[in-house]
């Protein structure tokens, strides 16, 4: 089937993703653009898991100000100093930091709970549900602790950018792992907000 330019161009504006991967992608789902969408999210899936194992010792630490009251640092690695000093890499930083400021993440990965505070919100969980057989409340509990992943870790949070509320920040990262070629790792961040002791500051490190 024949592509326009016009979508392949509207494909690339969606995604970031390469004009020829973007043609190809469009070719594949027969011109369905969200199919379009979820090819090149699954090839860019496949590229990160191909480079996850990659060291990344390189990358940069982050900061946002907003209106001198809040701030955030966050240091995100990569392979290459090269890829470190490239306005793609140092947006995705910028946005992250940003993200960090509006949605205040409490950890990095769903790794990185603690399985006391695990423990606790299962606990609080089952005593929400009555009159239920043991295999569905273990279920729901599930259910509730993927909300919380999603609400209080970074990586499993949907990127505030995102119009369509779908994107999370580890499908962003994802993304530019395919369109940079290299490994790119959240490692940790800091939030501060003014009138907070340092003591309840945000720190996490992945």
């Amino acid at each position: 089937m024949t592509v326009t330019a016009d979508k392949v161009k509207e494909l690339r504006e969606k995604t970031n993703a390469g004009m020829m991967d973007c043609k190809k992608a469009l070719i594949e789902s027969g011109g369905d653009m969200e199919k379009a969408i979820d090819i090149l999210r699954q090839k860019g899936l496949a590229t990160a898991a191909k480079k996850a194992s990659r060291a990344a010792s390189e990358g940069i630490i982050g900061s946002y100000i907003h209106m001198d009251k809040l701030g955030v640092l966050v240091e995100v690695n990569c392979e290459t100093d090269f890829v470190a000093k490239t306005d793609d890499f140092k947006g995705l930083v910028r946005d992250i930091a940003m993200h960090i400021a509006a949605a205040n993440p409490m950890y990095v990965s769903r790794e990185d709970v603690p399985q006391d505070v695990i423990e606790r919100e299962k606990e609080i969980y089952r005593a929400q549900i009555t009159n239920k057989p043991p295999q569905v409340v273990e279920k729901i509990i599930e259910g509730k602790l993927e909300k919380f992943y999603s609400d209080t870790c970074l990586l499993e949070q949907v990127f505030i950018k995102d119009p369509e509320g779908k994107q999370k920040i580890k499908d962003l990262i994802t993304e530019k792992i395919a369109k940079l070629g290299e490994n790119i790792v959240l490692r940790r961040f800091a939030r501060f907000q003014l009138g907070e002791g340092l003591e309840k500051a945000t720190s996490c490190e992945g």
